[in-house]
């Protein structure tokens, strides 16, 4: 089979390998679709993502979606030729969590994620032919979600777990500040949980007509001069930017909540957070999500649309492109998405 494989920084090449086999417990996808993330990005141009080095290859990719071509022995209740999607941490080791986080096993402290180099030996993504995964991992997808949108599950688990850790959003004003994918989604599920009205806010006026798209109210485009608005009772930033986290700050309103759901980077960095105090604001991290795949799968079956995201489409054997329009902000791009196929039979030419 064909996989995506980075071998280090600016080193992405489609590499064959030998056709996996599932084993007791395990489920054989012929992959369909994958969605490129900036994790993904990160591996190629710079090999590593965070504090996780590439130590060897990876095949990258954690938002994926295909069929099953095949079950090991004791898989029960799945069948072949059943669109699904992956959830993809799987958590090692059986220490239990202590009980003030019990059952947020995405604060596990040791989790191994598809397309992760964060353990050696790594652990492969899904943007290959196929791939063998644990059939505890395996999410069927309702009727009428493709497997292209079920690709991206994934990333709109992470939207609605930051709308979860926000508590109750019905009749109140949003403000999405950094509108890239999960800014996008973000938007879409404030509005799917009952937020009044939703202000997007970034300095890409492409990003912003996504935002749009995606069901924001109202867009304020920074670049253009435009200023985030006054007293906003509810904030996500999803831009990860250190320098946005002051002027955020400032248009929460005192005693509201701010989500911070784009990732800081890991070292010092230069931020005012003055605000943070004086307006005695809740600060509130959100992290990948725990079991909201299965809201996602449920609120795209209800009619979340999240086609408006995706701007690119590539097959496989252009990874190297998909990646770099991905990574590129003069690429208007938004979700890039890869066609894995999977069309072949396991273990044939």
């Amino acid at each position: 089979m064909r996989a995506v494989v980075v071998h280090g920084a600016g080193d992405l090449r489609i590499d064959e390998r030998p056709d996996p086999v599932p084993g007791e417990g395990e489920v054989l996808l012929a992959m369909e679709w994958g969605g490129i993330c900036g994790s993904d990005v990160a591996y190629w141009k710079h090999g590593a993502s965070g504090t996780a080095a590439l130590a060897h290859p990876l095949v990258l990719g954690h938002e994926v979606a295909g069929r099953i071509a095949a079950t090991g022995r004791g898989v029960e209740g799945l069948r072949e030729g059943q669109a699904v999607t992956v959830h993809p941490a799987e958590p090692v080791g059986d220490t239990p969590l202590p009980g003030r986080i019990a059952g947020r096993t995405n604060l596990h402290p040791r989790i191994r994620y598809f397309g992760s180099a964060a353990f050696d030996p790594h652990t492969d993504g899904g943007f290959s032919e196929y791939r063998v995964v644990r059939a505890a991992q395996i999410r069927p997808l309702p009727d009428g979600v493709t497997t292209e949108h079920g690709a991206l599950a994934e990333p709109l688990a992470v939207a609605l777990h930051a709308v979860h850790r926000a508590g109750d959003l019905r009749g109140k004003a949003v403000l999405v500040n950094g509108c890239g994918p999960i800014g996008a989604l973000v938007v879409a599920a404030a509005k799917h949980r009952g937020a009044a009205a939703v202000i997007a806010s970034d300095l890409s006026a492409t990003s912003l007509a996504v935002a749009r798209a995606m069901g924001a109210d109202e867009t304020r485009d920074l670049r253009s001069g435009a200023e985030l608005p006054d007293d906003v009772e509810l904030a996500f930033e999803a831009s990860g930017a250190p320098a946005a986290l002051g002027p955020v700050l400032r248009a929460t309103a005192r005693g509201g909540t701010l989500v911070q759901v784009g990732n800081l980077p890991g070292a010092a960095v230069s931020a005012a957070l003055g605000d943070l105090v004086t307006r005695e604001i809740n600060w509130i991290g959100s992290y990948r999500f725990v079991e909201e795949i299965d809201d996602a799968l449920l609120a795209m079956r209800d009619g979340l649309d999240v086609s408006p995201v995706i701007s690119h489409r590539f097959g496989l054997d252009r990874a190297g492109e998909a990646l770099a329009v991905a990574a590129d902000p003069a690429s208007g791009s938004s979700k890039v998405m890869l066609r894995l196929g999977g069309a072949r039979p396991p273990g044939t030419g």
